[in-house]
């Protein structure tokens, strides 16, 4: 799944490409895919002029005129491209924005778990509970040291699903957590409230820079992650611990392991990131 640094790629990208555009016409080939329903969401689009693209954690948000909000969420292998119209429509090719200068504007999705919501803007959190409900985002400004003792001081949950809750911090999957945790030698079966004052703020730290790191890098291309213009992402060849079970650590040369925390894939160095005091006791079962 396209995580924070991925989608604002994308959003860079497509601001690049259509802001400023007006839609001519949209043709949506899997209406499950859009709310309100197919008809409706069409109409409502025609001669909306693409004023910018914002985003909010992993949501893409198109702000046309006339106060409409389209939320996108790209889920697992969601994509946005852009053809000149009549161009041969690929077979994952799902809801095409015909734009008045001749050029389209795909969504192509291969497992078709990606959806838009049109809204009137200003409503996205009333129409969206889980945005409504999502944190901060890792940012110096948003993401503060106070916020972060708050919100882990109260939670016994382990850190690494605790992370990947959007309600807690804004934009983090699988790929960055399993990277802020190795950069701050915290073991993702860590429970958050254990969590000193002095980790967190490396964490913070942490989870900053490299999101930051990540954007820069154009996110990381993992499976199919691939920005508006096509192309595949840089940042994967930066990670220090992802992917890289069986080889030695970077720093100590310990043998990365990967073990399933929350039904997720998770990578980690048993020497830098030690396990938690009561598992190393054997009074928790890993």
């Amino acid at each position: 799944m396209p995580e924070l640094p991925e989608v604002e790629t994308v959003r860079r990208g497509l601001t690049q490409l259509v802001a400023g555009a007006t839609i001519d016409h949209v043709d949506v080939y899997y209406p499950k895919m859009v709310r309100p329903d197919a008809e409706i969401f069409t109409a409502d689009l025609i001669g909306r002029k693409i004023e910018k693209i914002d985003r909010r954690g992993k949501y893409l948000l198109f702000r046309f005129s006339g106060d409409l909000t389209l939320i996108s969420h790209l889920r697992m292998e969601g994509k946005y491209d852009v053809q000149p119209e009549g161009s041969p429509i690929p077979k994952h090719t799902h809801v095409i924005f015909h734009l008045k200068d001749q050029r389209e504007l795909r969504y192509n999705d291969t497992r078709k778990f990606g959806r838009m919501r049109l809204v009137k803007t200003g409503t996205e959190a009333t129409e969206l509970k889980s945005l409504a409900q999502m944190g901060p985002e890792p940012t110096e400004s948003a993401l503060t040291l106070a916020y972060m003792q708050r919100v882990f001081g109260k939670s016994h949950k382990i850190v690494k699903p605790f992370l990947l809750d959007q309600s807690k911090i804004a934009g983090l999957g699988n790929i960055y957590v399993d990277e802020v945790l190795w950069l701050s030698k915290i073991n993702p079966l860590t429970p958050a409230d254990t969590l000193t004052q002095a980790q967190l703020s490396v964490l913070r730290q942490n989870i900053i820079a490299e999101i930051a790191r990540a954007i820069q890098g154009h996110g990381t291309t993992v499976h199919t992650f691939s920005t508006a213009f096509g192309e595949t992402g840089d940042f994967q060849n930066e990670l220090h611990v992802y992917g890289h079970e069986g080889e030695p650590c970077e720093r100590c040369g310990t043998e990365i392991v990967k073990i399933k925390v929350a039904q997720r894939g998770t990578h980690f160095c048993p020497h830098c990131q030690p396990y938690p005091p009561e598992m190393q006791e054997g009074l928790v079962d890993d």
